[in-house]
């Protein structure tokens, strides 16, 4: 997979030298480029911004060096009808997720367009529409200095779903997200730590016990923390015991719809 990253403090990007990301960098799993975006200017000063029209505070990223930056991104041609995905990191955008990042993990060339101030011309999104797959994306509802450390958090949200970056894949069936719950609590040794045993089912050796012990710790934990991903379920993938440990959580499980009980 290819990966171009544009900013204007592209040391903020050095993070993805290292741990998983890193490795996979240097064994050829992810080429990520990361580029300075004033790089692009044409003027003595390296300009990036100027006033917005029609007044407001704070300053616009200026058109040309984006349409210049992405424009090398474009550098060979993309083969076939597929086109880079640019993914421009905005409160304004669609909200990430862990469904988002395996969609985003299986494409070939992804682009992030890092903006800062009050954002980016809004010609330069459209102009971008005719080369590239555009995509203003969010993390959440919160607004933060500039794109970095959002394209941190999505560049290692998948890169590491693709083969070859994490050693054991399975570990990414059983974590939080995958199926649609958070994951289950996990522990170590010493079985007892400052008086606090690990559950004993844990010790027990049988699987199934396990395994159903871990689902229902799954259903517990987000019902506590993340109601609204209960509520998300589809009832047909719940199996009896499923339901019924969300009756005990406080749930009902219709044929149709999995909701708080009166």
């Amino acid at each position: 997979m290819r990966i171009d990253v544009f900013s204007i403090f592209p040391e903020y990007l050095a993070a993805l030298d290292l741990s998983l990301i890193g490795k996979a960098r240097q064994d050829g799993l992810l080429d990520v480029r990361v580029k300075d975006l004033r790089e692009f200017t044409t003027d003595r000063h390296r300009t990036v911004d100027d006033t917005p029209y029609g007044g407001g505070a704070g300053m616009v990223m200026k058109p040309e060096p984006w349409a210049q930056a992405l424009a090398t991104a474009l550098d060979p041609a993309p083969e076939g009808p597929a086109r880079p995905t640019l993914i421009v990191p905005s409160p304004a955008g669609e909200v990430f997720t862990q469904k988002t990042a395996y969609e985003l993990a299986g494409a070939g060339h992804l682009v992030f367009a890092c903006g800062r101030y009050e954002g980016i011309d809004e010609r330069v999104l459209e102009w971008a529409g005719e080369h590239f797959t555009v995509r203003p994306m969010s993390l959440g509802d919160y607004v933060l200095n500039g794109g970095e450390v959002a394209v941190l958090a999505m560049v290692e949200a998948i890169g590491r779903l693709v083969p070859g970056v994490v050693g054991n894949p399975e570990s990414l069936v059983e974590e939080s997200h995958s199926d649609g719950l958070l994951e289950y609590p996990v522990y170590t040794k010493p079985s007892q730590w400052r008086e606090r045993p690990i559950p004993e089912v844990l010790l027990s050796g049988n699987h199934a016990k396990i395994a159903r012990f871990r689902r229902d710790e799954q259903l517990r934990r987000t019902s506590e923390r993340r109601p609204d991903l209960i509520a998300k379920l589809d009832p047909s993938t719940l199996d009896k015991a499923d339901k019924a440990t969300l009756a005990v959580l406080g749930w009902t499980v219709s044929a149709e719809a999995v909701l708080p009980q009166a």
